[in-house]
């Protein structure tokens, strides 16, 4: 059950934002090509940034930030701890670049029709990061025989991409996949 996710390579907006964050690291003249003695602070300030919006939920955040005291106190409080996790290495910036590069040759639609298994991918449609408007799901989902894609609707409770971590709000199809795969 495949979450926050399209079955296709990565290219357009997604493909784009992922290299910014790499790009933003490796320019910084403190990357020394990952040979760093200490954190290449400035890149991961913007990789941070660009995470921030595309992990984002519009409704969630206009809801909470209602004012721009609010929305500049978050993110002023936002940054400061997670600068503070780069300071303490808990976020390292060879982590975010590696994790970011490995998924440039993301690509599982070549093998589509091979899936034999009940497959459930279930993805919000206030990602960010897989937006629901460019049809990809729906049209690839029709490529596995026992195929479902599931959008679950933008509510207050989704949290954009970051909605997969969130099992109250897709339990219930995990439930469905595991009934149907037990036929």
């Amino acid at each position: 059950m495949p979450l926050a996710c399209l079955p296709v390579q990565i290219a357009g907006r997604n493909r784009l934002w992922r290299k910014m964050i790499m790009d933003a690291i490796r320019s910084d003249p403190g990357w020394k090509d990952g040979n760093y003695q200490t954190e290449p602070a400035e890149g991961l300030r913007t990789a941070i940034d660009i995470m921030l919006l595309a992990g984002s939920a519009p409704l969630a955040m206009r809801k909470n930030l209602t004012t721009p005291d609010r929305a500049d106190a978050f993110f002023e409080a936002y940054m400061d701890g997670q600068m503070k996790a780069v300071q303490s290495g808990e976020i390292d910036a060879n982590d975010y670049w590696y994790a970011f590069n490995a998924s440039r040759d993301y690509d599982p639609s070549p093998d589509l029709e091979k899936i034999k298994a009940a497959v459930m991918f279930v993805n919000s449609s206030d990602d960010f990061i897989n937006p629901p408007e460019l049809g990809i799901a729906e049209h690839e989902i029709e490529r596995v025989k026992r195929g479902k894609f599931v959008l679950i609707a933008a509510s207050e409770k989704t949290h954009g991409h970051g909605t997969h971590t969130l099992a109250l709000l897709w339990e219930q199809y995990l439930r469905a996949l595991l009934a149907e795969s037990q036929q």
